[in-house]
């Protein structure tokens, strides 16, 4: 593996002032469990506004009553409309919300481990063409009509990704020429060149495509729409494994920036731990785009936004990207689905948020 530099993971700006020393203090204080609860909190509220919103306008009062009724056995159902609103909430609302959080947390603890892995603040989830290979799988199953099952998409999607993961490990491992384990510069030069191979593949199918192109680009954009419960359980499955894996090797992916040889001399075992928490940032990205379709600069953007906070210490970045991340991609989610006149899919207001935002703070970090 390539030496790291140190330099560009942290991203954060100096400390040059009386609130950047307090910031610190307050997270060396052990105070990050209140600043943790405190964006929980917001996520939270933002749920409820986004359940509250819609062409159907439902009181804050009446989705808490109901809410609270479905959590203890006792929601009772005493008008049609509040039967409407019970619906709109269970069926149509909530599994799209739960759903459309769990990938952004998902996506920005991804967004964390490939940054720590790949010692490149500009990796993401997708750097390693993880997108490109769901994409190819997805493009498939919606050519050859398979749609009409109900895994069928997202089974081909989350398939052709993992295949494409063991396919960049293998060739990043044949292009070593120590044979020493994964190197980061191979592993994303591989992730390019296999990106670069499936796009054209995408492209083509889109060319035979016919009728169906429109389905397969607006497949490739990401939405939430019509998402169900049995999206959001597998999405929380993945999310809940996936966090438990980083969190446990955090301190183990804090040494690895130090470089090699200091990670090494202090236990950790860099060829396990890399493999291990690349297959889980991988895994976590796949699982996402298999459901939602490609949604981008969440994984990028937010582990950048939340270091400003928390600094480069993973045992802390992890846990707020987390919640950051939902609150972000919910924002975005509730903005196009209730707010814009006519929703648009959510890859492409991501994309328009986040590149001038991650563009000021790349600017601003190399001006620090």
């Amino acid at each position: 593996m390539d030496h790291p530099v140190k330099e560009p993971i942290s991203s954060g700006p100096p400390a040059t002032g009386a609130g950047d020393s307090g910031l610190k203090k307050m997270m060396s204080g052990g105070r990050f469990k209140y600043l943790l609860a405190l964006f929980s909190l917001i996520l939270f509220g933002m749920i409820m506004v986004s359940l509250s919103m819609g062409y159907i306008s439902i009181p804050m009062k009446e989705i808490a009553g109901i809410l609270a009724g479905k959590l203890f056995g006792t929601l009772d159902i005493t008008s049609p409309v509040q039967e409407t609103f019970a619906a709109v909430i269970f069926d149509i609302r909530l599994p799209r919300i739960l759903t459309c959080a769990a990938v952004g947390a998902a996506l920005s603890i991804s967004g964390v481990l490939f940054q720590g892995i790949l010692l490149n603040p500009l990796a993401d989830p997708y750097t390693l063409g993880i997108s490109a290979g769901a994409a190819f799988g997805a493009s498939i199953a919606i050519l050859l009509n398979l749609g009409s099952a109900f895994v069928s998409i997202p089974a081909f999607a989350f398939t052709s990704a993992c295949a494409t993961l063991f396919f960049v490990i293998f060739l990043s491992h044949s292009s070593s020429s120590n044979g020493s384990g994964l190197s980061s510069n191979n592993l994303i030069l591989s992730g390019i060149i296999v990106a670069a191979i499936l796009s054209a593949g995408i492209s083509f199918l889109k060319f035979i495509a016919n009728e169906q192109v429109s389905v397969i680009i607006f497949w490739l954009m990401g939405s939430f729409a019509s998402k169900t419960w049995p999206n959001f359980w597998i999405i929380f499955v993945f999310l809940v494994l996936g966090f438990l894996i980083a969190l446990y090797f955090a301190r183990d992916l804090n040494l690895i920036s130090l470089g090699d040889r200091a990670a090494s001399s202090l236990g950790v075992d860099i060829k396990k731990v890399t493999l291990l928490l690349l297959i889980t940032g991988s895994m976590l990205a796949a699982i996402c785009v298999s459901v939602s379709g490609i949604i981008g600069f969440v994984g990028l953007l937010v582990p950048h936004m939340v270091r400003f906070v928390t600094g480069p210490d993973n045992r802390k970045l992890l846990p707020a990207s987390m919640v950051v991340g939902a609150f972000l991609l919910l924002f975005a989610d509730t903005i196009t689905r209730a707010v814009l006149p006519h929703e648009i899919p959510i890859g492409v207001l991501t994309a328009l948020i986040g590149g001038p935002v991650f563009c000021w703070i790349f600017k601003r970090s190399r001006l620090a």
